[in-house]
């Protein structure tokens, strides 16, 4: 694999490559684990201080409630946690994920135990941006269930990673900023007031 410093750079981040091939390589050759074949990536910028932001996305249990298809992550221990998503067709995968990498209030990166239904690594960054806050940046590597086909599967139920991962990272300013995460559903009150 070529250094990363005999690639071209041309300053945007891994985050928005559209080269899936490039972007594997990229994410793997700066110190992501090789736990995929598919990437996945987005950067948001939130109004709140890198450690705080840091803090709250480090408890993994909290994720839940800001990653629309994950049902729930069980915190094992301090470098293990079990995860539990929802799939296409009404089922769910899960695997174990284990912490490779961790900078307090800078970086948290993992990848998938063997064994896990979908293989996966990844990191998340908070860097300092100054008066705008902090930018957060997720980068996934994946493996697809059932290759081309489950991604294709995957993208029609909305349920693709490159579409999570920006969903999921709205949320998540969306919660930090302002401390709810919007959205259409009814809660249950409005229920119980329609209902009546």
């Amino acid at each position: 694999m070529p250094d990363i410093a005999d690639r071209p750079y041309d300053d945007a981040p891994v985050s928005t490559s559209k080269d899936q091939d490039a972007a594997v390589r990229i994410a793997t050759a700066e110190g992501g684990e090789d736990r995929g074949n598919s990437f996945a990536g987005w950067a948001v910028t939130i109004n709140r201080p890198s450690a705080e932001l840091y803090a709250w996305w480090r408890d993994f249990s909290n994720l839940a409630s800001v990653m629309e298809n994950v049902e729930r992550v069980e915190v094992l221990d301090d470098q293990r946690s079990h995860w539990i998503v929802k799939a296409p067709g009404g089922t769910h995968v899960e695997w174990d994920a284990i912490v490779t990498e961790e900078r307090e209030g800078e970086l948290i990166a993992w990848a998938s135990a063997e064994g896990a239904d979908i293989a996966n690594s990844g990191r998340v960054t908070f860097r300092d941006a100054g008066k705008r806050g902090t930018v957060v940046t997720a980068t996934i590597l994946y493996d697809p269930p059932a290759g081309v086909i489950g991604k294709l599967v995957a993208k029609l139920f909305q349920r693709e990673p490159n579409i999570q991962v920006r969903r999921d990272l709205a949320r998540f300013k969306q919660l930090m900023e302002t401390g709810e995460v919007a959205t259409n559903a009814m809660n249950p009150k409005q229920r119980e007031e329609q209902a009546a």
